[in-house]
């Protein structure tokens, strides 16, 4: 394979902005975190959940990986522009079969992953062949580890539902345990961290991109149930405490980490470690958790003076834990410890669900907006102290 006659690289020396066509790709996410979030509406169980669970990882981890490229990239480029949108294809095919493809749309889930993750690696390859070895090797690396896992894939896709959850965890294992393995190949070798050469600010920007991307699916659940509900005392409370933890996550994440922890960032020894950990994976936690709340509003919206069914808690007070979770992880990767703030938010949400089976889910979703907001002055009353 030949490879492209000029670089298509980003200029060393200057930061990798972050582009219009990067945007408009993540257009398309809106929609795929819409459909996940359905999802889970539509399929309260211990294994729509587990469903939901790999269709979501698979999603994220198609738009994390696109953003690892477009971070070694330049969009500005004629032929990645063309590579956007031929991914933005894909990743249409991927979200649109998200409600079946535990059903009849399997193959179109599993056709628009592997092409989206074989052709982006392979224009990688194509890219990177005469213009920087190191990683034109680590590529090759990456098209095995993903080649292995598109086989279950699209196996998976054609056979029955409980055989195609097992392909398909399988499949997603293999991705996910890639970056962790450094991508190992025999005959190849393995990748470090050090080898991963990230433009800090760049992936900051991208991931904080996609926490807004599912707020506003959070925002969005708010808004379409509001206009559609009869409008009474109970709507109203269950609207403004919905909206109100809503707020709260954007205050946690944006207010009180992103900015100061992208910064730490960018000036961290080993970048790519820090990239691979907080940025690929603890994010992922965030957004799933920042879903499985969107998912719990909708109930919350409807239904908010009835009590809550297991489910229900289980997507409403899951949410916030996961959400702190993640977020103190992600900062811990780059301050000294875990937030005691998050400690205490942790404490609230378990004794929210010690006392779930009393409560209605108005009383759950107001206690869950509480505990946020004790979190917010938890973590204000320390910044002050120290």
């Amino acid at each position: 394979m030949r490879g492209a006659a000029f670089s298509l690289l980003r200029r060393k020396g200057e930061r990798a902005q972050v582009t219009q066509v990067e945007l408009f790709f993540d257009l398309i996410f809106v929609f795929a975190v819409t459909q996940v979030s359905e999802f889970l509406r539509a399929h309260m169980s211990v294994l729509g959940g587990f469903q939901g669970a790999i269709l979501f990882a698979s999603m994220w981890w198609s738009w994390v990986y696109t953003s690892w490229v477009t971070n070694w990239i330049d969009p500005e480029h004629r032929p990645v522009k063309l590579l956007m949108l031929g991914l933005m294809f894909c990743a249409l095919l991927l979200a649109a079969s998200i409600p079946e493809a535990f059903g009849t749309r399997g193959i179109g889930f599993a056709i628009g992953l592997t092409v989206m993750s074989l052709g982006r690696s392979a224009f990688m390859l194509w890219a990177l062949k005469q213009h920087d070895f190191g990683n034109y090797r680590n590529f090759q690396r990456i098209f095995a580890w993903l080649a292995a896992g598109s086989v279950l894939w699209l196996a998976g896709s054609v056979v029955d539902e409980q055989q195609r959850l097992w392909a398909w965890l399988v499949a997603l294992l293999i991705d996910l345990l890639g970056p962790a393995n450094g991508f190992y190949v025999p005959g190849l070798g393995r990748s470090t961290t050090n080898d991963w050469r990230v433009d800090a600010r760049h992936m900051a920007e991208r991931c904080a991109a996609f926490v807004l991307i599912a707020l506003g699916e959070s925002i969005t659940v708010i808004g379409a149930s509001f206009s559609e509900l009869r409008w009474g005392d109970a709507t109203f409370a269950a609207v403004v405490s919905a909206l109100f933890a809503a707020f709260c996550l954007w205050w946690i994440y944006f207010n009180d980490a992103a900015e100061r922890t992208a910064y730490a960032f960018a000036h961290a020894r080993d970048v790519g470690k820090i990239a691979r950990a907080g940025y690929t994976y603890a994010h992922g936690l965030l957004i799933a958790a920042i879903i499985m709340m969107a998912a719990g509003d909708a109930f919350l919206l409807d239904e908010p003076t009835e009590f809550a069914r297991v489910g229900q808690s289980v997507l409403l007070l899951g949410g916030p834990a996961a959400f702190l979770v993640g977020n103190g992880v992600f900062r811990r990767l780059l301050h000294p410890r875990f937030p005691a703030s998050h400690v205490w938010g942790l404490g609230g949400v378990g004794l929210l669900a010690v006392l779930s089976p009393y409560c209605t889910l108005l009383v759950m979703g107001g206690g869950v907006a509480l505990v946020l907001v004790l979190v917010i002055v938890v973590s204000n009353l320390l910044v002050m102290r120290a």
